[in-house]
């Protein structure tokens, strides 16, 4: 509950007490009287407050009910005590009026007063309760997304070292050859360095800057291909502009380019954003041999990332023997 919310439910209590309690008994019953209802505000106002600020947020204790009793009882007894020396001492000691006939022992003024008490302090106890729960509640919030935003931030650090560590790979592999290609893959893998140290530092990129990532990748991995051509990319984009987290989904094409059969069969990227809704589709095939132990780090990042920035998105993942297909639709109108 937010601030605004409970000092209205303050506000609106005691405008209908000082209706209920002064305003219209004044109409009614004679001067004396009000000066009852007088101290009995007073009282009230005064217990309230004090149930409130000190009582329930030291008592209140659903596992120990005992306390959340004597919390009541100290508020029960502070009540009558106030209103026995304001009606019973004060008044009558300079006023000459008394709300009960002299001589009305302690005993009967306090449970008579028992019920008198009871609704200030139970709506007090409840607008304490609404007050810290609605605190409890805003802390866990602020938990919940300092330990997302965690999160976030660690995957992301991890889909950088990891994308650099099979870009360099490539690499060596040309310098290895002795191959011309190798100088331009340098080249390139400066290019999307620059892009990735830059971008990964924000939250969202543009889809246009996600899709120049991939095919900076795609160009650098073709210089190392005898069959460039095997690889097949379409794309229909009309929303480019829209954002995206970034680097979410290179780590697919990475994954076709490191684990799929390119010199036989390549594979095929479908990108499209048709409706604000991004489309991305690729299928590779792939080799014979077995994935090494760590091809998977990325996807696996990638899937966590989306389970928490985009709940509502569907992927569908068929990896079989021969072939590997990723099915991912993100509606980026949620960002």
């Amino acid at each position: 509950m937010k601030k605004k919310q409970l000092l209205f439910l303050h506000v609106f209590y005691w405008a209908m007490f000082l209706v209920g309690t002064i305003i219209v008994p004044a109409f009614v019953y004679k001067k004396g009287y009000i000066a009852f209802k007088l101290t009995y505000l007073l009282t009230s106002f005064v217990c309230f407050y004090f149930n409130y600020f000190f009582i329930v947020p030291r008592f209140f204790d659903i596992k120990k009910l005992y306390k959340a009793i004597v919390g009541f009882s100290i508020s029960v007894t502070c009540f009558v005590v106030i209103r026995y020396f304001t009606e019973e001492v004060f008044l009558p000691l300079f006023f000459g009026i008394r709300n009960y006939p002299e001589g009305t022992e302690f005993g009967y003024y306090f449970f008579d007063n028992i019920y008198n008490s009871v609704t200030s302090i139970f709506i007090s106890t409840v607008f304490c309760l609404f007050k810290i729960y609605s605190s409890l509640d805003a802390e866990r919030l602020q938990l919940v997304e300092e330990k997302k935003n965690a999160e976030l931030k660690a995957l992301k650090t991890q889909i950088n070292p990891h994308f650099i560590f099979n870009t360099l790979n490539n690499i060596y592999s040309l310098v290895y050859q002795k191959s011309e290609k190798a100088l331009p893959a340098i080249e390139e893998l400066g290019q999307l360095l620059r892009y990735s140290t830059k971008d990964l530092e924000e939250d969202f990129i543009s889809l246009d800057k996600e899709i120049g990532y991939i095919d900076s990748l795609i160009e650098l991995e073709k210089l190392r291909l005898r069959n460039p051509e095997l690889i097949l990319v379409e794309k229909d984009l009309q929303y480019s502009h829209l954002n995206i987290s970034p680097m979410l989904l290179v780590p697919f094409v990475e994954n076709a380019f490191k684990h799929g059969d390119l010199r036989g069969k390549g594979f095929e990227l479908n990108i499209s954003d048709q409706n604000k809704v991004l489309h991305f589709y690729l299928l590779n095939f792939k080799k014979d041999k077995m994935k090494d132990s760590g091809s998977g780090i990325g996807i696996q990042n990638v899937k966590k990332r989306l389970e928490i920035l985009y709940p509502k998105h569907e992927l569908s993942i068929k990896d079989s023997e021969t072939e590997f297909v990723v099915d991912l639709k993100i509606d980026l109108r949620d960002e």
